[in-house]
């Protein structure tokens, strides 16, 4: 069975500083010392460094919300993997829906910020998803190839081994819908033969794919209980401490159970 990971996004929020040192200090205290759940928070930029200082100590992992694929030079507002680092971060997400869609990030950019992550050695979570109109099109296991196909082109079998991927179905995202776990379970299976197909059996039995979507400390176990969904890319749940302990809880009652 892989290690099952809960990466909290945060998205743009809390407001203030204090309000994210007051979330992290929670989660730290709730998280403890215990490594047999991967956990991670991925808050914003502005609010890296604090949660850093927080977390200091503890097994929990920091993660940026996107970066440039460049290493430095003229693109203002961005910043490069190696400041990510600098400021303590040990994992990115990249290619969420919310800028494949609202800010029309591509395949090529998400590939290129990918081998820029890799290259440096943080952990990427690469986010892949159909929209609700590409779902009722029976298109979801064609787009979700072909994100796959252009996201992580030009990878060994050993990179894609470390790389994480976050199956978020788009009409799930803040919604309150959630796919079922039979569902969700089926895009999983679908994603892992791909990887099996491209990268082959050890590798993709080695990726970590997780659910995301509207993940709830009431929908958590049965969505970890699938055999293929390896963990949980939580959006709203993480912005309160409880809600979001409440999954890792269920993470590892899945984790002591094992699955079948």
């Amino acid at each position: 069975m892989r290690p099952l990971f809960i990466a909290g996004n945060w998205k743009m929020n809390p407001s203030t500083s204090e309000a994210a040192v007051a979330l992290a200090e929670a989660v730290k205290a709730g998280v403890g010392t215990s490594a047999e759940v991967r956990v991670a928070v991925c808050p914003p930029s502005v609010f890296l460094h604090h949660v850093d200082a927080v977390l200091s100590g503890s097994p929990i992992g920091l993660g940026a919300q996107n970066m440039h694929w460049k290493p430095d030079g003229a693109y203002t507002g961005e910043l490069s993997g190696a400041m990510l680092q600098d400021i303590g971060c040990t994992h990115v997400i990249l290619g969420h829906s919310e800028r494949r869609h609202g800010l029309h990030e591509t395949d090529a950019q998400i590939n290129a910020k990918l081998h820029a992550a890799i290259g440096i050695g943080l952990i990427p979570i690469v986010c892949i998803g159909e929209t609700l109109e590409e779902r009722q099109a029976d298109q979801t296991n064609d787009v979700v190839a072909g994100q796959m196909t252009g996201s992580l082109a030009g990878l060994s079998p050993e990179q894609m081994a470390g790389v994480v991927l976050a199956y978020e179905p788009v009409w799930a995202i803040g919604t309150g819908l959630t796919a079922t776990p039979s569902q969700a379970q089926a895009v999983h299976e679908f994603i892992r033969d791909w990887l099996t197909s491209k990268f082959g059996e050890a590798t993709a039995q080695r990726v970590v794919v997780q659910y995301g979507g509207s993940v709830k400390p009431d929908n958590a176990a049965e969505l970890l209980g699938a055999p293929d969904i390896d963990g949980a890319l939580v959006g709203g749940a993480s912005l309160k401490a409880a809600d979001f302990l409440g999954i890792v809880q269920a993470a590892r009652d899945v984790t002591a159970k094992g699955k079948p």
